[in-house]
């Protein structure tokens, strides 16, 4: 039987790209697919992999290009990867790389943006909940899965170190988070989307001003600000897990990685929730 199309490679090659300019940071994430076509037939018909090339190589050589190419958009940057394959294996006669990109949005704070916080396009869904009997009611408001991100001011460490850690102290690292809030109203407000809006704006601000020790202390400097901001506000939840960029290891092909390229990771992740309340 002939065998009449192949092709093979790495799918969901997630790569985070840091440029730094002091504090103003610009973040490119990309999650990869790279395919690759030409001379590998001898590995489907006759068990043959001696022209094969490793997938975790096609991975590698995306982080490779990634440090090579911080400031490089999408389609320079899916160029670069296939430069690298074609000038490196002339067993390879096609190179296929697509290229989806999450798309970080500057977050302003009071009026001016911000050098080192983000917010994801097209980001989370609005929530209201309403649970009524005859003679009482409650009410929540909040959003679902609206994801943020600060590129620096955020740190972990002092934790407990037992036989079963691996992870390091740091004190500079990339912190992320795709956020369910939910406030539950003490009274109604004079404008229930005004009041909406005003939360967001205020845990905002305290992410992206303050540093973060972790999402726990964020979480709630954020809580009490809100209630601080809103007093109609009786009490407001969270269920923030870390969404985590991992810096990657580039040592084995002679790059220093200098905060600069990162693997994002959403599986497994920490999950952090907290309810803030009034006494």
């Amino acid at each position: 039987m002939p065998l009449t199309a192949s092709r093979y490679g790495k799918a969901r090659v997630r790569v985070m790209r840091l440029t730094r300019d002091g504090d103003h940071h610009t973040p490119r994430e990309l999650d990869l697919t790279v395919l690759i076509r030409g001379g590998f037939d001898a590995a489907w018909t006759e068990g043959d992999n001696r022209a094969c090339i490793a997938t975790d190589s096609l991975r590698n050589i995306v982080n490779v290009a990634a440090a090579n190419n911080l400031s490089a958009g999408a389609e320079d940057f899916v160029g670069a990867v296939a430069a690298i394959l074609l000038e490196t294996y002339p067993q390879i006669a096609e190179v296929s790389v697509e290229a989806r990109e999450t798309r970080w949005s500057r977050h302003a704070v009071d009026g001016a943006p911000h050098g080192h916080t983000f917010l994801r396009d097209g980001n989370g869904f609005g929530y209201a909940g309403l649970v009524a009997e005859r003679g009482s009611r409650r009410l929540r408001s909040g959003l679902r899965g609206f994801t943020f991100m600060k590129t620096t001011g955020s740190g972990w460490a002092g934790f407990v170190d037992d036989g079963y850690r691996t992870l390091p102290d740091t004190t500079d690292r990339i912190a992320a988070t795709s956020m369910d809030a939910t406030w539950t109203w003490a009274r109604a407000p004079h404008d229930y989307a005004a009041a909406n809006a005003a939360v967001l704006a205020r845990l905002l601000e305290i992410f992206a001003t303050t540093y973060s020790a972790g999402i726990q202390d964020s979480l709630y400097r954020m809580g009490e600000a809100a209630l601080a901001a809103l007093p109609e506000i009786a009490e407001i939840h969270f269920a923030m897990p870390n969404k985590h960029y991992i810096p990657l290891d580039l040592s084995p092909f002679g790059l220093a990685n200098p905060g600069t390229v990162f693997l994002p990771t959403d599986e497994p992740h920490g999950q952090i929730e907290a309810t803030i309340g009034r006494t």
